[in-house]
Parts: C-alpha cells; structure tokens; sequence
C-alpha cells in the first residue's frame, strides 16, 4: 500500500521542475529533428559524412607542420565522405537514428511523468520508481544501442570506400563509462525502492498510532 498523501512544494521547486519539463519537450523535439535529418541523408545515400573511428597506432598518417616539414601521428577518428553508401552501411545506421529517437522519447517521457508525480506532492511511490527505472535502463540499453549501429556504419563505409583495404576500423564501447552508469542507476532505483518502503512504512505506523494521540 503506498501513501497517498501529498507534499506541498515550494515554487522555486515547482518552476524548476515546469522549467524541466519544457527543456526535455524541446530537447526531444531538436533531437529527433535532427535524426529524421540524418536518416534522410542516409537513405538517400549521396556524399554521406561517417565518423569513423580506427586504432591509432595502426593508422599512422603525416601531419604537415608551419616549417614544411611533418610529423607522423595515430589516426583515433576521422570524418570520411561516402559518394555512394551502400545498403550494408545505410540501414545500421537508420537504425541507430530510430533507436535514438526511441531511446530520447522514452527516457525524457518517463522523467516527465515523473516530474509531474512530484509536482502534485508524490516523490517516492511504485509507479515513480518504475518510471525512474525506466527511464535508466532504457538510457543504458538505447544509447549503447545507437553506439553499436554507428560502430556498423561507419566499419561498412570505410570498408565500402577502401575496397577492404583498411582492416582496423573498430567496434569500440566504454566499458567505464557504461559501468559507472549502469552504478548510477542502480543507485537511483535503490533511493527511490527505499524511500517508498520508508514513506509505506510511516504511513502504516501513522494509521497504527491515530487513536492513541
């Protein structure tokens, strides 16, 4: 049984949170803008921009210095323009884009509804912390989603470009940071678990001791 009662909030925190709303509604809508922008693109599959990334101490190249001479360095990443993008390196890549749109809509939707719960004085509940949960494992799984199908577009263009002639393009994922993330949220859904056992746990005790006041 969760406690149905409400929490006044003050109104610096009630603008702060209609200011959140609004930011994550436009911050949504210029994302997903922009990834309907790039599936276009690269559907239509003509001089297609593909950041790529390559292991730097296999892909040297020569950087030119003021004196005329140059250097030569490890190539991380670079932006290569496809003239032509196949299909095998088109569809990973709209299929990022969607699951970024997906990914954004849904995490920024849940975050939402949960910013409104605590507007109307409900912050710890089992529906909040479903919807925080959400919201973070869907972060966790879409991003490293999008990241895959990048890693598929850009080792297919370059692949496509060079005729196989460049084999250490990589699939890369930070292991740290999607650890520290993954601790992040699982934090998070702890605080939000206990807080509504807690305020479960006040209200019953609340109901259990009325009558000997």
């Amino acid at each position: 049984m969760t406690s149905t009662k409400n929490r006044t909030i003050s109104r610096g925190d009630t603008g702060a949170l209609i200011g959140f709303c609004i930011a994550g509604v436009a911050i949504a809508a210029y994302i997903t803008v922009l990834s309907i922008i790039r599936i276009v693109e690269l559907a239509r599959g003509v001089d297609v921009p593909v950041l790529a990334e390559f292991i730097g101490s296999k892909t040297p190249v020569d950087l030119p210095l003021s004196t005329g001479d140059s250097i030569s360095v490890g190539l991380d990443s670079a932006v290569v323009t496809a003239p032509q993008l196949p299909a095998v390196a088109a569809v990973p890549g709209i299929m990022g884009q969607i699951a970024q749109i997906l990914t954004i809509v849904v995490v920024i939707g849940c975050l939402i509804v949960l910013a409104r719960s605590v507007l109307a004085g409900r912050v710890f509940s089992r529906r909040n912390t479903a919807l925080a949960s959400t919201a973070g494992i869907t972060g966790l799984v879409g991003f490293a989603a999008v990241r895959f199908f990048d890693n598929m577009l850009a080792n297919a263009t370059i692949a496509h470009i060079t005729d196989n002639g460049v084999e250490n393009a990589v699939i890369s994922v930070e292991p740290f940071t999607f650890v520290l993330a993954a601790f992040v949220l699982a934090l998070i859904g702890t605080v939000f678990v206990v807080g509504d056992r807690l305020q479960r746990d006040k209200a019953t005790l609340e109901d259990e001791t009325r009558g000997l006041v």
